[in-house]
């Protein structure tokens, strides 16, 4: 792997935190099939990209000096 990415692209991030959010839901007696959690994945993974995407539109707008 030469070439890296924001940690909010990564879809091993956000399996992980599925994975968590699926045993606690299982600890509360709530079961989530795997095709919930491949769904509940890939819209995390792009709801990361959006919110990073305005962290980044925000930051170029609210920034004082310009890209050189």
């Amino acid at each position: 792997m030469d070439t890296t990415k924001p940690w909010w692209q990564s879809k091993t991030l956000w399996g992980s935190l599925v994975t968590l959010v699926a045993a606690a839901l299982g600890l509360a007696g709530i079961d989530l099939a795997d095709t919930d959690r491949e769904a509940l994945t890939e819209m995390m993974t792009s709801l990361g990209a959006a919110i990073g995407g305005l962290i980044a539109i925000f930051g170029r707008i609210s920034a004082r000096d310009r890209i050189g």
